[in-house]
């Protein structure tokens, strides 16, 4: 970012104003209609990506500044925070149709959607990705072209917004869990696109957060917790407590999978703060209802998960089995994904008799369940197995299924 860029974002980050009214105020500084400058504009100047030159002076206008302060290089400061705004997608996949010849559409629609991301929601609490992906890519392009053709008040234009912006997130969950990570990947910045534009910074958060994981997965570790940092601090402490504590649970994972004894540690304090901010839920603080899965069980299955991976397997493993003793049968990717933890954290532990009987399991459950994600988990207990491969029971189990 060059020192106009962070010039720009500071002054307007200092008057509490978002990108699209920064825009706004340029544009009316400059006295032209239409709004030729828009917040993916605004985005690119402060990243550096271009520069304003001849928007300059209507720039310092609407901030209440001169040119000069603009071009002045700010004084050094601490490291700055991560934001969502590199992470925007390039150009407006949202940008309306010329002319909207669509229908005029009102709530009744933006309701109908609602009720619709909420089914698909659901139905991936018992459904794996592989059953799901094309519903959900299909409801998705439906409710982006249902956006960019119709014609709509602000106010309509705004929730449509958000419900595109909560789809994109199940929908990239899914495509994710379905193994199409750069697909899902996409998805995601649509997402983050359509939550920024309604100014819904909860949700944006929450698809940062969904992406952020999927990085941190696939081998992308450090951009993981770069952007997993961002939405924790883009969304700032006036964050409903629920997506605070998701927000926090996303960074605890992406220091565990950036590996290191300070990330471990790092790990374990976010987990601690994700406790505290999900205790201010019963204070009577309202979170979005699409958060309803996040409780301290959901927190616990993170924190066993972490002492899995950072090779602690006496507080995963009796971690790991409280969770499961209660665990919806129903849900069985879940079940299998958090079986696979078990497995791993029993072989840590020196038990791998025990790590294979899971691990049976595991793979049993994963045979009905087209998802990626509990493929990959029986690829890493297999290999974590090969050192138990003089054992018979992992013997036999080895034989039975191949282990790359």
């Amino acid at each position: 970012m060059g020192s106009i860029g962070a010039n720009i974002k500071h002054l307007r980050e200092q008057r509490g104003w978002s990108q699209s009214r920064l825009a706004h105020e340029v544009c009316r500084a400059a006295g032209v209609v239409g709004e030729p400058v828009g917040r993916q504009e605004v985005s690119r100047w402060e990243t550096g990506r271009r520069t304003p030159r001849e928007w300059l002076p209507f720039i310092a206008a609407a901030l209440g500044v001169s040119v000069d302060v603009l071009r002045t290089p700010l004084a050094p400061a601490e490291p700055p925070l991560p934001t969502l705004a590199d992470f925007l997608p390039e150009g407006d996949p949202l940008s309306p149709t010329e002319g909207r010849t669509g229908r005029r559409i009102g709530m009744v629609q933006v309701d109908d959607l609602q009720q619709r991301v909420h089914g698909l929601r659901l139905a991936d609490d018992v459904l794996a990705g592989g059953d799901l992906i094309r519903p959900a890519l299909r409801e998705l392009r439906s409710a982006v072209k249902i956006y960019r053709e119709s014609s709509h008040s602000g106010e309509v234009g705004r929730q449509l917004l958000r419900q595109i912006g909560e789809l994109a997130q199940i929908a990239g969950w899914i495509t994710s869990d379905a193994g199409q990570h750069g697909e899902a990947e996409r998805i995601y910045r649509l997402g983050l696109s359509a939550a920024t534009q309604a100014e819904d910074h909860t949700l944006a958060g929450n698809i940062a957060g969904s992406l952020a994981y999927q990085l941190s997965n696939t081998g992308r570790e450090s951009e993981g917790l770069t952007l997993a940092q961002a939405a924790l601090h883009d969304a700032g402490s006036d964050a409903p407590p629920k997506a605070r504590a998701l927000y926090l649970d996303r960074v605890a994972w992406a220091h565990t999978k950036a590996g290191g004894i300070e990330n471990g540690q790092a790990a374990m304090r976010a987990l601690g703060e994700a406790g505290q901010a999900l205790s201010e839920d019963a204070e009577g603080i309202e979170s979005p209802a699409y958060l309803y899965w996040v409780d301290a069980g959901e927190l616990r299955v993170m924190e066993s998960r972490v002492y899995t991976e950072i090779h602690r397997p006496l507080r995963a493993v009796p971690l790991l089995r409280e969770v499961l003793s209660g665990y919806d049968a129903t849900h069985t990717r879940e079940l299998a994904l958090y079986l696979s933890w078990l497995a791993v954290a029993l072989a840590d532990g020196g038990e791998p008799e025990e790590s294979a009987a899971v691990a049976e399991r595991v793979i049993s459950l994963g045979a009905d369940t087209p998802s990626e994600r509990v493929a990959e988990r029986v690829r890493v207990i297999l290999r974590r197995l090969q050192d138990y491969a003089d054992v018979p029971e992992v013997a036999a189990l080895l034989a039975e299924h191949s282990a790359p």
